[in-house]
């Protein structure tokens, strides 16, 4: 496991998407869950790759995809929290 702070935080956030997934899915809402589910676990993957590139272009190269990742992921929470799956507080409950 690395001990970097950006790999440590990486992992936390996705160890948070994975337990909202499973909330989202246990009310049946899949498409979403499946969405953020990859953008949101992808972020520390690009960022643990980035960490052994080829070459500086390569290392740029996965930590640009891993931004790209984390800017899908924050429309997705913002989606969430739009339609009432999400509280500003970060709960997660039925929309009206």
């Amino acid at each position: 496991m690395r001990n970097d702070e950006l790999s440590r935080q990486s992992m936390d956030f996705a160890v948070s998407i994975v337990d909202l997934v499973r909330t989202l899915k246990a009310k049946r809402e899949s498409v979403i869950a499946n969405q953020i589910g990859r953008s949101g676990t992808s972020i520390g993957a690009n960022i643990r790759e980035a960490q052994y590139a080829h070459s500086k272009a390569d290392f740029i190269s996965k930590l640009q995809i891993a931004l790209k990742e984390a800017n899908e992921t924050g429309y997705w929470l913002e989606l969430l929290n739009r339609t009432g799956y999400l509280t500003d507080e970060g709960n997660c409950s039925v929309p009206p």
